[in-house]
Order: structure tokens, then C-alpha cells, then sequence
């Protein structure tokens, strides 16, 4: 069977966007590894599945799945990517177009510049929400890990993200650190890992470890989860641009209980078909 594709990237965020009218009960774990595998596939951070929604007030559903095969409940770059595509091909003509994920409903509006902005939901704070099994909401949490205590905040955003705060995010110990944070007792679900380095209240260099996937040029609800413990901690104000690998977002958030919304582009890469 061939499927039609769309290559797109979010600031280096790379996915692969497959159109509402193709078959997908062959998207296996398998299949999906196999369209991900940048050398024997086409290569993508996630596969972006456009679907009919089940919640009431929503456009159109998204199913996010990683390049390994499992599935994500939320991706802020993947939402801008796959707002511009279902708006191009006529599938939702809607502005702003509310998208529904496993995470809940987000909310993209597509402005002047071309870049999409993005109402990525109220950060939850609450460890049973993340999920993290490390007793009641703190501002810091300590994490041991093979003797050493790291200091990390952590929040969800329709995923689990912990945050650690870094002196220099170029040489923060991403690749070996990443994934034993993400493996770590308290997350039941794994973790997506961010390394974050404040350079002033309105700017910060982050670098993520993202599950299912590895280091990743860009990942946008990492980059709301660093803005929101930022704020909760102090370190950062209401407005930040987060400098990541790929490129940088806008982040604006007004404090608890307010959404958090992402401003960013949405690039075409190419498209074509795949057998699979």
C-alpha cells in the first residue's frame, strides 16, 4: 500500500504529516518506525495523523506518534505544522482552527507573517497530573540518581516535562543525563527532559531530551514547560523568546491558571508517496 505524504518542520522539529483520506490500519509501531527511520524511511522526529475528533468544540484530531513507534499526547511544534497543512489541503477552513490531541484541545491561529500562534493549555503543576510519584507540588524537586541529587521543576502540558536548570546549555550532559531522568522511578510514564540556561528574564537556551525520540532540534511543549517552572521559580518574566537548537519561539504566559501560548513557524520540507 502507498501512502501520500507531507514533509514539514517546526524550527527543526521534523515530521511526517499523512492526509485524513488515507487507510491508516496499517500504522503499526512498526510502520511507524519504518516511515521515521531517516535512512530507510523518509525520517522524522514524529508521524502526524490527521483524524476525525471526538470532543465537542474540536475541528479536526491529531495522533502523534513518536519515531519509536509509541504514542505522544502532545507536540506544540507538531501543532503549528499540522494546522498549516489542513488549512492548505481544505480540510478545515476555520481561523483559528482547534485541534484535538490526546493532551486535549489546542488552538492554532495563523497570522500576518506566517507564523502560527498556538494556545497550548494551562500548564498543570500538580504531581499526580504529570504524573510523578514525588509527594506533594514543590517549586523544586530533588531527584537522586546513581547517588547524585539534581534540583528539577517539573509540570505537564498535556505531556510530562522535567526541567533542570543548567549554566550552559552547550554543554549540558544532554545525551547522558536525558535519558536516566526519563527513566527515573517518578515518572511512570517517562519524561520529556529540558536542559534550560536563563540568560535574562525575557531569553533562554534550552535543549531537550524527548521520549520516544532522543535530543530533538526543537521541541514546543518542552519549551512552554521551561517557560512555565521559569516563571513558577521566579527566573523568568511573562513574556520570553526560548532560544532552542533548531531556532527560537515566542512564549507569553500570564501565570496560574492561564494558558500558555507559543508563537512559531511551520516550514514545507516536501511530499510524496511511501510503500509501506
Amino acid at each position: 500500500m502507498r501512502l501520500k505524504f507531507q514533509k514539514m518542520h517546526g524550527i527543526g522539529n521534523d515530521f511526517v504529516v499523512l492526509s485524513a483520506s488515507e487507510p491508516f490500519s496499517a500504522l503499526s509501531p512498526e510502520t511507524i518506525r519504518k516511515i521515521a527511520d531517516r535512512r530507510l524511511g523518509i525520517g522524522c522526529d514524529q508521524v502526524l495523523v490527521a483524524a476525525g475528533p471526538e470532543l465537542e468544540g474540536a475541528h479536526i484530531g491529531m495522533k502523534i506518534f513518536n519515531a519509536d513507534g509509541t504514542q505522544a499526547k502532545q507536540c506544540g511544534n507538531g501543532v503549528r505544522c499540522f494546522a498549516k497543512f489542513v488549512r492548505e489541503r481544505g480540510f478545515v477552513a476555520a481561523d483559528p482552527i482547534r485541534v484535538e490531541t490526546a493532551g486535549g484541545i489546542v488552538e492554532a491561529s495563523f497570522l500576518d507573517d506566517g507564523e502560527i500562534r498556538v494556545n497550548m493549555g494551562v500548564p498543570e503543576f500538580e504531581p499526580a497530573v504529570i504524573p510523578m510519584r514525588a509527594g506533594p507540588r514543590a517549586k523544586h524537586y530533588a531527584l537522586r540518581l546513581e547517588g547524585e541529587e539534581f534540583t528539577i521543576g517539573a509540570v505537564s502540558m498535556g505531556n510530562p516535562h522535567a526541567v533542570l536548570m543548567v549554566e550552559d546549555a552547550e554543554t549540558a550532559p544532554v545525551a547522558e543525563l536525558g535519558p536516566k531522568v526519563q527513566a527515573h522511578e517518578w515518572f511512570s510514564e517517562g519524561v520529556n527532559v529540558g536542559f534550560m540556561q536563563v540568560l535574562s528574564p525575557e531569553r533562554a537556551r534550552l535543549r531537550v531530551f524527548e521520549r520516544g525520540v532522543g535530543e530533538t532540534p526543537a521541541c514546543g511543549s518542552g519549551a512552554c514547560a521551561a517557560v512555565a517552572v521559569g516563571v513558577v521559580q521566579g527566573v523568568l518574566g511573562n513574556t520570553v523568546q526560548v532560544d532552542l537548537n533548531g531556532g527560537s519561539l515566542k512564549l507569553e504566559w500570564a501565570g496560574e491558571g492561564a494558558s500558555i501560548w507559543m508563537t512559531g513557524p511551520a516550514t514545507d520540507v516536501f511530499e510524496g508517496e511511501i510503500e509501506i
